[in-house]
C-alpha cells in the first residue's frame, strides 16, 4: 500500500459519505483507477435509483467501462469503502481488474445492517433448497441458443 492508494480510498470512503448524505443510498463509495489516474466513481444509489443492483462497486464498474470503451478493467485498481457483497465480488471477477482495495470489512457492515452472511450460506446450499425457489424449465428449448454461440466464428470471448 502506499500514499498514492491512500488518497484513491480516501476518495472512496468520501463518496460513501457524500452518496449517504445526499440520500442516494447506503455508506458505500468506489474508484476505479488506471495508470495512477481515476476513471470512474462510483457511490451506492439504490434507494435512488430504485435499483437493488446499483451498489457502488457496480456502479464504477458500469461508468469504468464505459469510459474506456471496454467490458474488462484488466489494468485498472478497484478502490472501494467496504469489501464487496457477493454480488460486486462476481461482477468484480468479471470485469478482471487487478487488484482490490477495501478499507472496512463485511463485519463491519453487519454491524450496521448489511449483513451478506445469508447470500454466502444461500450460495453454500443445492439449489433446490435456497430460500427463493429456482425451477429448471424448457431446457431443451434454451440448448440450441447456446450451441449456436459455441459454433460462432466471430464470437467475442469474455
Amino acid at each position: 500500500m502506499t500514499e498514492e492508494d491512500k488518497k484513491f480510498m480516501r476518495r472512496a470512503i468520501a463518496l460513501a459519505e457524500e452518496g449517504m448524505d445526499t440520500g442516494a443510498g447506503g455508506p458505500f463509495g468506489a474508484v476505479v483507477v488506471k495508470d495512477g489516474e481515476i476513471v470512474a466513481e462510483g457511490w451506492n444509489i439504490v434507494t435512488s435509483s430504485n435499483d437493488p443492483t446499483a451498489h457502488a462497486e457496480i456502479t464504477a464498474i458500469r461508468r469504468a467501462c464505459e469510459n474506456l470503451n471496454t467490458f474488462q478493467l484488466e489494468d485498472c485498481i478497484l478502490y472501494t469503502s467496504c469489501e464487496p457483497c457477493p454480488m460486486c465480488l462476481g461482477a468484480i471477477y468479471w470485469a478482471r481488474p487487478k487488484k482490490v482495495y477495501y478499507a472496512l470489512n463485511h463485519n463491519d457492515a453487519a454491524k450496521i445492517g448489511f449483513d451478506d452472511q445469508f447470500i454466502y450460506e444461500e450460495l453454500d446450499k443445492d439449489i433446490e433448497n435456497r430460500k427463493v425457489p429456482f425451477e429448471n424449465i424448457i431446457r431443451e428449448e434454451a440448448l440450441p441458443v447456446f450451441e449456436k454461440w459455441d459454433r460462432k466464428e466471430n464470437r467475442i470471448d469474455y
